[in-house]
């Protein structure tokens, strides 16, 4: 994939953890990952970053602030 939207509270595998073993695979090492959380806390923006994640959104979700995102992002 050319970006991945990874939600960081996931049932098995937390996002955070999903996102290392990404960024662990050669395919994937500088695919842009953004992290999106409804849950936001105190840190979590931090975490998904050190995690790997390449930006961070909190839920709701403005559309047209995740179309700016993901252009720039595509076109780094």
């Amino acid at each position: 994939p050319q970006l991945i939207l990874m939600d960081i509270q996931m049932p098995r595998l937390d996002g955070l953890e999903a996102i290392r073993r990404l960024r662990a695979l050669p395919a994937h090492a500088v695919t842009p990952i953004i992290a999106l959380t409804a849950l936001a806390m105190p840190g979590d923006k931090e975490r998904c970053l050190e995690a790997g994640a390449t930006a961070y959104l909190t839920k709701p979700v403005r559309m047209r602030g995740l179309a700016e995102m993901i252009e720039q992002l595509l076109h780094a």
